[in-house]
């Protein structure tokens, strides 16, 4: 899908409420970015939550709930300097750190549909988000997973899937694995049953806990641009990748 490019047929992310998990310490980071969370991370002159925010007001969402812990006040003195433009936008922030799992207890009682979208706050995936919406809603599986088909997942963990869109497996991040594949992109969509019993629960991590004891979990495959900056390089290589997706200041 080119930049600037998104289906808003059928149902769309208007009345999805949309948890952006932007706790973490940025351990890996700490050596080029040692005074602000990743979220914050400079991309040219912009820190890159103004792309997620400008990607997402495009992508037709209404309402983002940001989940915060390491240097949280940061985050919330940007946003309140820098309101975007057509969202509303709110934050939690951890006590502790509590992983992806844990963080959506502090950001449950914020949460009202049904389903509800869930990102990292690291990654970019130039997917089509109403069209994820739509593959979730067919596949009748409580959670769905975006993936990204990437020439080269040795950086990651890999997805396997049959031909039903399901996931089989999840392959542990293996470097001496060079070629293509599917990634997780880090952008769920949970049925709210799920997420009540994630809630009731006591994992700490999504990837390692919650998915491996749920049953079918859907799978809505992309092949579009995909960018963590959770390394050096990668934060390094960001502007050049995301400057084509930027389409409007955000205030």
């Amino acid at each position: 899908m080119a930049p600037g490019v998104s289906d808003t047929d059928g149902p769309g992310l208007a009345d999805i409420d949309v948890v952006v998990l932007a706790g973490g310490l940025g351990t890996r980071l700490r050596g080029v970015l040692p005074d602000r969370p990743k979220i914050l991370a400079p991309i040219g002159d912009e820190p890159y939550i103004a792309f997620l925010l400008d990607w997402l007001a495009h992508e037709g969402a209404s309402r983002i709930v940001f989940s915060l812990g390491h240097r949280a006040n940061q985050v919330q003195s940007y946003l309140a300097t820098n309101p975007p433009h057509g969202l509303c936008v709110d934050s939690v922030i951890e006590t502790e750190p509590a992983g992806t799992a844990g963080a959506l207890r502090f950001v449950a009682p914020k949460l009202s549909s049904d389903p509800v979208m869930v990102m990292n706050g690291d990654s970019f995936i130039d997917a089509n988000l109403s069209e994820f919406l739509r593959a979730h809603r067919e596949g009748e599986c409580g959670v769905t997973i975006l993936c990204v088909e990437l020439p080269d997942v040795s950086r990651f963990g890999r997805i396997e899937t049959d031909d039903r869109n399901r996931v089989t497996r999840f392959a542990e991040k293996d470097p001496d694995r060079v070629g293509a594949g599917l990634i997780n992109a880090g952008v769920y969509l949970f049925d709210r049953t799920v997420l009540d019993d994630i809630v009731r629960g006591d994992a700490k991590s999504l990837e390692r806990d919650v998915f491996g004891s749920l049953g079918d979990i859907g799978a809505h495959v992309v092949a579009g641009t995909f960018l963590d900056i959770g390394t050096p390089e990668s934060l390094a290589a960001a502007e050049a990748i995301l400057r084509p997706y930027r389409r409007r200041p955000v205030q």
